[in-house]
Order: C-alpha cells, then sequence, then structure tokens
C-alpha cells in the first residue's frame, strides 16, 4: 500500500517529489521502514508529519533531508533528481537547499552563535565576509543579534533553537525540514519557536516539521500520518 499522490500538488511544481519512493534495510528478513511514497509538497507549503515511535518518520526525515538514498522509486528535489547524483553532488545539494532543525540543536559547544551559523555556509563558496555577514542578518531575524557573540552553553534551550533556525535559513534553503523542534522546550519556548516558524511560512519558505504533538501539528496547512512505514494524508 502507498500513500495517494498529493492533491491539487503537480508534481512538476514540487519543491519535494517522491514517486514510488521506499527504502527497505537489506537483511535476512529485510525490514520495509518506509513503504513505496508518491508525495509532493509544493513551494510556500507548511506540511507536518505525525506518528507513533517506529513508524518510519526518522526514515522519512532521513529520505527527505538527503540522508539516506530510497532503495526503490525517485526523489527530486527543487527539480533534482538526487538519485542519479554522486554522493559528493548530494552534500552540496543538501547543503544549498535544506535547512535542519532538530530537537537536540546539534550547536558546536565552543563555537560562538555567529561562528555556528557562520559554518553552515562553507559550501556555498562565497567570501569570509560575506558568509560573517549573512550570519549576522540571519540571527537579527530570529532576535538573536544580542547573542552573536554568545557560546551555546550559555544560551537558554529557546535562544539555542533560534540559532539552529538561523542556521538553517542562513543559506536561503527551498526547504526547512524540522525534527521534533519543540520537543525539547516547555510549552511557553515552545510556542516562541512555532511563531518563529509560522512567520518564515509567511515569508514564503517551504517547511516540513515531524512532530508527536497534535497541537504543533496543527500549525501546518496539512498533516501526514507515518504508521508502519506507510505514508497518508
Amino acid at each position: 500500500m502507498t500513500s495517494e499522490p498529493m492533491i491539487n500538488t503537480p508534481m512538476t511544481d514540487a519543491v519535494v517529489a517522491l514517486r514510488g519512493a521506499g527504502l527497505t534495510y537489506p537483511g535476512p528478513q529485510p525490514v520495509k521502514a518506509l513503504a513505496p511514497t508518491d508525495l509532493a509538497v509544493r513551494a510556500g507549503e507548511f506540511v507536518t508529519v505525525v506518528g507513533p515511535s517506529g513508524s518510519g518518520k526518522s526514515t522519512f526525515l532521513n529520505v527527505v533531508g538527503l540522508l539516506d538514498r530510497p532503495t526503490c522509486g525517485t526523489y527530486h528535489l527543487d527539480g533534482v533528481d538526487a538519485g542519479g547524483l554522486k554522493e559528493a553532488d548530494r552534500t552540496a545539494l543538501r547543503a544549498r537547499r535544506i535547512g535542519f532543525v532538530f530537537q537536540t540543536f546539534h550547536l558546536l559547544p565552543y563555537r560562538s552563535a555567529l561562528e555556528n551559523v557562520t559554518l553552515a555556509q562553507l559550501y556555498t563558496g562565497l567570501p569570509s565576509a560575506r558568509r560573517h555577514a549573512n550570519a549576522a542578518e540571519a540571527l537579527e531575524r530570529v532576535g538573536m543579534s544580542h547573542r552573536a557573540q554568545a557560546l551555546p552553553t550559555t544560551l537558554s534551550g529557546g535562544e539555542r533553537q533560534r540559532v539552529a533556525v538561523a542556521r538553517a535559513l542562513v543559506n536561503r534553503p527551498s526547504l526547512l525540514l524540522c525534527d521534533e523542534p519543540t520537543g525539547n522546550l516547555d510549552s511557553a519556548t515552545a510556542t516562541v519557536v512555532l511563531e518563529l516558524l509560522t512567520g518564515l511560512h509567511d515569508e514564503g519558505f517551504t517547511i516540513i516539521l515531524i512532530t508527536h504533538d497534535p497541537q504543533v501539528a496543527g500549525r501546518g496547512q496539512r498533516t501526514l500520518t507515518i504508521r508502519d512505514g506507510i505514508v497518508s494524508e
């Protein structure tokens, strides 16, 4: 069983386009982690993804995030056939086109907020001064310019997540891919981060957000459910 193609979302106009894409881990008893899936996410959409633990959400994120290759079907990101790329080209495409926001922030602890955001631009080929300026602008955009020189260890959870969002958007990616971005935050701080993501969506960013929280899922324009590796709407 596969999910139905997304209604009123032509594959040709999609930022994310999966056609029969699935992932099976090999072994004496192969594990079908993601069933063959047809999915399109158009530019400017805010899609949330829910499902119980072990349902396949992480596999879905890894495939869409170009971290794992599907073992069947195709995946086009911004019209680029990711399956046909060498690993170095996939890495460069991922760095340029996808901004990640993780539950655990993944900030380098001994680098300042500004340095963490600047380092996200290594694949851009921009000169150092331009990368620095872009990072400062991204931090200002998320309300963290006043903490640009602070180390992550001195920041609150909400501040670290805002720095992580700045790092995700500094390259102006085609897709913001968020994995439980409020999972380690209290409810008040989570609301601040969700308002920030909603504001970025209003500016035109395409967002896929994975969550276990129904209230967070309600922020999206549409919600996908993954259960036993099957994606449905």
